[in-house]
């Protein structure tokens, strides 16, 4: 899996550098303080202190010479470290690396950042040694993190100054179990420094009628799998797999809404119903029910150049056997290899809990 992970960050890393060369280089270092939200009651006692940190962050400004970059107000791309102390004995730290973009807002005064990387844990789940630590099962896990955040820049020289709050959140998506996963509210302050003299490089005007580009119905089909264990912790993880088929609507440059069908097997869903049939639970469960799921999806996708946002919500309109719910989520990133093949990675949820890191690989016709 991890391998897998480390080449979409390279496919994506690839794409943001790949850039006309005319953008300058800026850096921002921050400190930040904050608390761990009790999403789930079951880690309330992992809750004991404020976690604190620092974030270092590089990134290239855009001037709009290519569309996209117009299309989304002239953002920032870059590449984020995050050091974190999670301030409690179990959980202990975790560092990550991210790609990154910032947006800007009510002239360019008001910083969103969205970054999606990996993170490190010296003190995941360990049936002996840290049995506490039900949120972390897996040294690697998946972490995203968002700014929103004040920023003057160039206030002395090239120095300036951002601050705000944000939220790191760190899972592995049930690759492991257990997988409670954190979320923290921060606050965060820093300085931003401008490795080159400022530019007196104009933005590129956005043209009129710039985000129109609706196209006719679209069709394809995705092969998404990967590994993951049940909620029973050494279980064992296990591959899955899902076929999907779709049909989209591209409304603008921007925005595309999708609907769709897809079945799922699941050795690791086998496994525990197998688990449950001869664990003596009186639940009702006989070992005879069938693993497979179908369902149907609406979603959203948000394009930005060849990278998208995926968000959809689903249901299991074929469930044999009571697990997690029969409704379902999905958020990911879809990358455009070329004009009709698709890679991808996604996280496929039931609310806040996480079932599976689903990697994919598409057509689109």
């Amino acid at each position: 899996m991890i391998k897998r992970v480390l080449f979409f960050l390279m496919i994506c890393s690839g794409f943001l550098f790949a850039q006309e060369p005319k953008s300058a280089l800026t850096l921002d270092v921050h400190n930040f303080y904050g608390t761990i939200l009790k999403h789930n009651p079951d880690i309330t006692h992992l809750i004991t202190g404020h976690p604190s940190g620092l974030i270092v962050a590089a990134q290239r400004k855009t001037y709009g010479e290519k569309e996209w970059q117009r299309l989304y107000n002239y953002p920032d791309y870059g590449a984020s470290f995050i050091y974190n102390d999670l301030d409690n004995e179990f959980l202990g730290s975790a560092a990550g690396l991210y790609l990154h973009y910032n947006f800007y807002f009510f002239n360019r005064n008001l910083l969103f950042r969205v970054g999606q990387g990996i993170a490190y844990t010296a003190t995941p789940y360990h049936i002996d040694d840290n049995f506490r630590n039900i949120a972390h099962g897996s040294h690697l896990l998946s972490s995203t993190y968002f700014l929103l955040n004040y920023k003057r820049s160039n206030l002395i020289d090239r120095f300036g100054l951002q601050a705000g709050l944000g939220v790191v959140h760190y899972s592995n998506a049930n690759f492991k179990a257990p997988n409670k996963s954190t979320n923290t509210f921060i606050f965060n302050a820093g300085i931003t420094y401008s490795l080159e003299a400022q530019s007196d490089q104009n933005y590129i005007a956005k043209e009129t009628g710039l985000v129109k580009g609706a196209e006719p119905m679209g069709f394809g089909f995705l092969v998404r799998s990967g590994i993951n264990e049940s909620d029973v912790v050494g279980s064992g993880q296990l591959p899955f797999l899902t076929l999907t088929a779709f049909a989209d609507k591209r409304l603008n440059k921007k925005s595309a809404i999708q609907i769709g069908a897809e079945l799922f097997f699941s050795k690791a869903l086998e496994r525990y119903i197998d688990f449950r049939a001869t664990g003596r639970f009186n639940d009702g469960t006989t070992g005879d029910e069938d693993a497979k799921r179908a369902g149907a999806f609406i979603g959203h996708e948000l394009r930005i150049n060849k990278l998208s946002i995926l968000t959809q919500l689903g249901y299991y309109f074929y469930y044999p056997y009571d697990f997690e719910g029969n409704v379902y989520n999905r958020m990911g990133l879809q990358y455009y290899i070329s004009k009709n093949l698709i890679g991808g990675v996604s996280v496929r949820s039931h609310a806040a809990k996480a079932e599976a890191v689903e990697f994919s690989i598409g057509y689109r016709l």
